[in-house]
């Protein structure tokens, strides 16, 4: 009996020994970047995952400035109502944002003062996989990927009955009053999940003057007009949508079905009396079979059809009608492993018809229709994983014409696009990830239509419907730590383009604009990021020995609540030349970011700044931006009630007031970043 009880202590013991290492942070698996489900640490291409707490204190009014302090991350910050994100200083077509996996189906892409239609309260996690090795969804992502995921169609069956999330939101900056709230039910193996949202901003405040000192030095006011101050006009939003989905869950597979919508009212900033009315009626069907038939792993199909429109008001008198009708299907078939491939193959198609009616129309109707064929293999082995890929793009761009666009016009392109990737693990805990890919990028209908004043971006812009394919060349290196005192990734790019579709100014003025031309240059971005992570205090995680019922003794991991402390560095620079001398324009400055992160039980709070350089590489007839350094910081706690939990949160920002104009802005000189604001939140989850 002595002997036995000695035995246990020393068990006991040995088994409650702390462990030194800190939690794995790269193992989030990723669905955008490989049909294959690979992990951020497998991956060939630098990728950043937004969801649970680190996007609920992130959250802002548009996909864009939510994601806008990413490593590599900027935006196009046309006011709250409106900003796509920048990736390494590409953006509009070059960077894809999808809705699950398929288009947005909106004209987002077409002008910055556009919104897109995914509204980030309805968003469970936001993927970015950046660079043009993104080639499986398209040669218009060869800057990268934002994919947006709901969960308005379920793939997975629940672990209770009802499940839902209610989140209340009010914001002192703009006088936010926000709020979301979704649902799930299950019946046997149907699903039914029922959301919605509603967003109330009014016009935001902002330290000092609207316009930028240069601006007022440059172009003052006429006599008896009065500079905009303290209060950014026409920055209002005010949207509201929701959906209704079900999916039906069986061991072989699952098949879904949602319908949605949106409507959006929101200033252009741009324009004092201008303001935007959109509304998107949009179905979508997702399924998958798992393990149809001998050698096929899973055949997955997405299908989305959007009905989309927006009006540009003028005061209280409609003028350019913006419409677009549109759907995107994608089909992968998943095989396994034939000698030492695995991977996939797909088919995508789309199809939209764009229409702009108004004296202000830029561009002409346009029917765009795209087939595509794309291949994924990958190799692993012990330590080195090869990955490659192939696409094949067959785009038509027909334009119906007219007296202000002359006639119609039909333009086709063959583009075919390759990368290849290697991920070498040397240690469990390191990966050093090397691509290299091949892009022909068709050009857009408003590159090669476009003829006509622009209000959103202030020029005249024409296109050239003689333009050819963009072509570029990329390369990646990035080098990932993910155990131990020290986690993180560094990573440097370069990426040359032949023929890069440029809007660039003529010094002519028509209709009272500056007349801008899209051209073919020659172009090289180059830079990198870093994302570093000191884990200065860490979690505790001890092993516990119980004693089953047969007499065995099991050893389980247990995680203690311990104060947890982090300090994070970020840092990312991208520099362009075009035909090797000068900028292109608004390409974002040098800029670094430090965080201070503290948790302990359910607890949390963090503290960054953000130091942004003064941007003065510029193109022609552009304004240089001055420095700044923004102050933020965040607490939150979590009360458990019952089967239910209550997050709530505070989040400061630019705390100290300062002013801030993003490079990356078509409004940089007239409307700077948000001033100091409190915003106050609440998560209920169940």
């Amino acid at each position: 009996m002595k002997k036995h009880i000695l035995s246990l202590a020393t068990a006991l013991a040995s088994t409650t020994a702390f462990s030194a290492e800190a939690p794995t942070v790269l193992n989030e698996v990723v669905v955008t970047a490989s049909p294959l489900g690979r992990t951020l640490f497998e991956s060939a291409q630098p990728v950043t995952i937004l969801s649970g707490d680190d996007l609920k204190l992130r959250l802002e009014s548009t996909v864009g400035e939510t994601l806008s302090r990413e490593p590599g991350i900027t935006s196009t910050y046309f006011g709250p109502g409106a900003s796509r994100p920048i990736i390494r200083g590409l953006g509009d077509d070059r960077i894809r944002i999808l809705n699950n996996g398929v288009n947005t189906l909106d004209v987002a892409n077409v002008s910055p003062d556009h919104q897109v239609t995914s509204d980030p309260l309805t968003i469970e996690t936001i993927e970015v996989v950046r660079g043009p090795a993104t080639l499986l969804y398209g040669p218009n992502s060869v800057g990268g990927v934002v994919n947006v995921i709901d969960g308005r169609i379920p793939t997975t069956k629940l672990s209770k009955p009802i499940e839902g999330q209610i989140d209340g939101r009010f914001g002192t900056v703009d006088e936010e009053r926000s709020g979301a709230a979704a649902l799930k039910f299950a019946f046997g193996p149907i699903i039914l999940t029922i959301d919605g949202f509603k967003r109330d901003t009014q016009d935001v405040h902002i330290p000092g003057y609207a316009r930028s000192e240069r601006l007022r030095r440059l172009a003052p006011l006429e006599d008896g007009e009065k500079e905009a101050k303290d209060v950014l006009p026409n920055s209002y939003v005010n949207s509201e949508g929701g959906s209704i989905g079900a999916s039906y869950l069986w061991e072989g597979g699952y098949f879904g079905l949602s319908y949605s919508g949106v409507n959006s009212n929101y200033g252009t900033v741009a324009e004092k009396e201008v303001t935007i009315d959109m509304a998107q009626r949009r179905w979508d069907a997702r399924g998958a079979f798992y393990e149809p038939f001998a050698g096929i792993k899973e055949i997955n199909y997405k299908f989305a059809y959007s009905d989309y429109n927006h009006t540009e008001f003028e005061g209280p008198l409609p003028g350019t009608l913006f419409e677009i009708e549109g759907y995107d299907g994608r089909l992968e078939v998943i095989h396994h492993k034939l000698g030492l491939l695995e991977g996939a193959l797909g088919y995508q198609f789309q199809w939209n018809e764009f229409s702009a009616l108004g004296e202000e129309a830029f561009l002409p109707p346009t029917v765009n229709e795209t087939h595509s064929a794309f291949l994924f293999e990958e190799i692993p082995f012990d330590q080195v994983r090869f990955q490659f890929g192939a696409r094949y793009d067959h785009q038509s761009n027909d334009s119906s014409g007219g007296p202000a666009f002359g006639p119609a016009k039909s333009v086709e392109f063959d583009a075919v696009s390759g990368s290849a990737g290697i991920v070498w693990t040397p240690v469990d805990e390191y990966a050093v990830a090397l691509s290299l890919a091949y892009t022909e990028r068709p050009p857009t209908y408003v590159e090669l239509f476009a003829d006509g004043p622009h209000v959103g971006t202030n020029s005249f812009e024409i296109g050239d419907s003689d333009l050819g394919l963009e072509k570029a060349i990329g390369l990646d290196l990035s080098v990932r730590k993910r155990l131990g005192r020290v986690t993180g990734a560094v990573s440097v790019f370069y990426n040359h383009f032949t023929d890069y579709i440029a809007l660039t100014p003529t010094g002519a003025i028509e209709d009272d604009l500056p007349v801008f031309t899209y051209n073919a240059v020659d172009a090289n971005y180059f830079g990198g990021e870093a994302e570093v992570t000191f884990h200065l205090l860490q979690p505790v995680t001890a092993e516990t020995a119980t004693t089953g019922k047969d007499g065995k003794t099991v050893v389980a991991p247990v995680i203690r609540p311990s104060h947890i402390l982090d300090l994070d560095f970020k840092v990312d620079y991208v520099r362009t030349d075009v035909s090797g001398e000068g900028s292109l324009p608004r390409i974002p400055p040098f800029r670094a970011q430090a965080a201070l992160n503290y948790s302990w039980d359910r607890f949390s709070a963090r503290v960054e700044g953000i130091y942004a350089a003064r941007q003065n590489r510029t193109a022609e007839f552009e304004l240089p931006t001055d420095s700044y350094f923004l102050l933020n910081a965040s607490v939150s706690y979590r009360v458990p009630i019952g089967p239910t939990e209550l997050d709530l949160y505070v989040k400061g920002t630019n705390l100290t007031n300062e002013e801030a104009r993003l490079h990356t802005s078509f409004l940089k000189d007239i409307a700077p970043l948000a001033g100091r604001g409190v915003l106050f939140g609440a998560k209920l989850t169940f």
